[in-house]
C-alpha cells in the first residue's frame, strides 16, 4: 500500500477500500433487482451506489490541497452530497412507469436512492451502517415481497385488463360484470396504437364471485385478444 501511496496519493488505500465496499454492497442490492428483471438492475446500482461513493470521496479528500495552501478557503463537505440526494431523485424517477392503473418501478426507485446514500456513507467511512442498511434492505426486498403475498390481501385481486382491437364494444365487456352483480370502481380505456386497446377494469372489494368465470366470459367476447388479472 505504501507503493500504491507514493503513487497515487497517500489517501488512495481509504478510497481504493471505500470504492470496492460501495461496488460490492450496492451490487448486491442490484441484483436482487436483476433477478426480478426489474428496468434497473445489477450495473445500474452499483453505478450510482459507486459514484456517490465517488462525490464523497471527492468531497472529502478533493480540496485537501487548497484548504492546506490558502487560509481564506473554506469548503463544506455535506455540499457535493446534497446534490447527489437531489440529484439521484430524477434517476429514480426514470424507472417508474404508469401503465394504466398499474404503477412500476416505485421499490427500484427507492432502492436506486438508497445506494446513493450508501455510497455517500462507505465515501465518508462509514462501513458497519453500511452493511447494517445493506441487509436492510435485502431482507426487506427478499422477505417482505413474500411476506405480503401470504398474509396481506394483494389490491390486484380488484383488478382486470383486457387488450382488445379497436372495434371492441364496451357495452358487451359492462354486460358481464353486469349479470354477475358486479359494481365496477373504475374504467380507464386506453390506445395502445391505432388498432388495439387496453381497458382496465378495477371492481369494488369485498364482492364474491368466481374470478375465472368472469375471466372466461370475457376472452369470449369478440374482438378480444387478451385478458389477465392485475
Amino acid at each position: 500500500m505504501e507503493n500504491i501511496n507514493q503513487y497515487f496519493g497517500h489517501d488512495f488505500d481509504v478510497m481504493l477500500v471505500r470504492i470496492l465496499l460501495a461496488t460490492v454492497l450496492c451490487g448486491l442490492i442490484g441484483f436482487e433487482r436483476e433477478l426480478k428483471k426489474h428496468s434497473a438492475g445489477f450495473r445500474t446500482h452499483i453505478l450510482v451506489g459507486v459514484g456517490s461513493c465517488l462525490m464523497m470521496l471527492l468531497s472529502i479528500y478533493g480540496f485537501e490541497m487548497f484548504i492546506d495552501t490558502y487560509e481564506n478557503v473554506r469548503f463544506d463537505p455535506a455540499r457535493i452530497p446534497s446534490y447527489v440526494i437531489s440529484g439521484i431523485g430524477f434517476l429514480g424517477a426514470g424507472t417508474i412507469m404508469v401503465h394504466g392503473m398499474t404503477i412500476r418501478g416505485l421499490t427500484t426507485a427507492a432502492s436506486i436512492w438508497t445506494v446513493a446514500g450508501i455510497g455517500l456513507v462507505i465515501g465518508v467511512g462509514m462501513y458497519s451502517l453500511a452493511i447494517l442498511v445493506t441487509t436492510v434492505v435485502l431482507l426487506s426486498l427478499i422477505f417482505l415481497n413474500s411476506w405480503e403475498k401470504l398474509f396481506i390481501k394483494s389490491k390486484s385481486e380488484n383488478f382486470i385488463h383486457l387488450i382488445a382491437s379497436k372495434d371492441v364494444h364496451i357495452a358487451n365487456v359492462l354486460n358481464i360484470f353486469d349479470e354477475y352483480s358486479l359494481f365496477i370502481k373504475r374504467l380507464e380505456i386506453e390506445s395502445e396504437s391505432s388498432d388495439q386497446r387496453n381497458i382496465y377494469i378495477e371492481l369494488e372489494k369485498n364482492q364474491d364471485f368466481d374470478r375465472h368465470d368472469i375471466l372466461d366470459e370475457v376472452s369470449k367476447l369478440e374482438h378480444v385478444t387478451y385478458v389477465y388479472e392485475r
